[in-house]
């Protein structure tokens, strides 16, 4: 027996999905992420927005881009309150995700299957160049992922990595400018000429 495409599609089904913005620090996840929620929003459609309850550098209640760009936001402390938002939102965003618990993937997943456009922005790689909390997993089981980079302070290619010039070695440090610098991949690990 053969099937036609029209075989496989459910009308009148809202499919969700899930969307990861990536990057480094001052690479415009944030921006891009504020850029998508307002077109929803444009298109009339009822959307949530979340940031973890710790990211406090710009303000209480909305997520800020490094450009002063902002949308009002909730700031949550475990990403299981987001499964608490109404029936009715269609689009919900999650801005520094890497701060997240690791449970965020499975609501990620929970709300797409109920017809959600998920829209994931943070770090992928924390300061020593690592996998950073969710966001791995979040780019396993996303539908569409976009890496965004910045420009290397030090010689202006692309920048993947967040250097941080604060003198920590806690692996979460909220800062901005004062704390970290994007860089390339040969300027994070000075690489020089001869060593290529």
């Amino acid at each position: 027996m053969l099937f036609s495409e029209h075989s496989f599609i459910q009308k009148n089904r809202q499919v969700g999905s899930i969307e990861v913005i990536c990057g480094s620090m001052f690479s415009g996840k944030t921006e891009e992420l504020i850029r998508r929620m307002k077109r929803a929003q444009f298109a009339k459609l009822p959307v949530e927005i979340f940031k973890p309850a710790m990211d406090i550098r710009y303000a209480d209640h909305a997520i800020v881009s490094h450009d002063s760009n902002s949308i009002p936001s909730t700031p949550i402390a475990h990403s299981s309150a987001i499964l608490l938002l109404g029936t009715e939102t269609k689009v919900v965003g999650i801005d520094e995700a890497q701060f997240f618990d690791d449970e965020l993937p499975h609501v990620c997943v929970q709300l797409a299957n109920k017809g959600v456009r998920v829209i994931v922005a943070g770090l992928d790689m924390d300061y020593k160049g690592l996998p950073f909390g969710p966001i791995p997993a979040l780019m396993a089981i996303a539908e569409h992922v976009t890496k965004v980079h910045a420009v290397c302070v030090q010689c202006g290619a692309p920048a993947v990595y967040s250097y941080r010039i604060a003198a920590s070695e806690n692996r979460i440090l909220l800062g901005e400018k004062n704390s970290y610098e994007p860089r390339c991949r040969a300027c994070y690990f000075g690489l020089s000429d001869d060593k290529l």
